[in-house]
């Protein structure tokens, strides 16, 4: 699935994505490290890989999306 960074914490590792219907979703520390990046900013498009449905619904992986 792919998103669009919206908000990285250097310190935490954590941040936000919005999806391409505007949700926002939150990523924490473990899926930025699965991804493999060493830095995020906003505006950047990503893909991402989510488990779970509704509220529950969570971020796994952050990965920069490439062509």
């Amino acid at each position: 699935m792919q998103a669009t960074a919206y908000t990285y914490d250097e310190t935490t590792r954590s941040g936000s994505v919005l999806l391409d219907d505007g949700t926002p979703l939150s990523f924490d520390a473990a899926a930025f490290d699965a991804g493999g990046l060493l830095l995020l900013r906003p505006g950047q498009r990503v893909r991402i890989e989510a488990t779970g449905e509704g509220d529950a619904r969570r971020i796994v992986l952050v990965t920069l999306q490439t062509l």
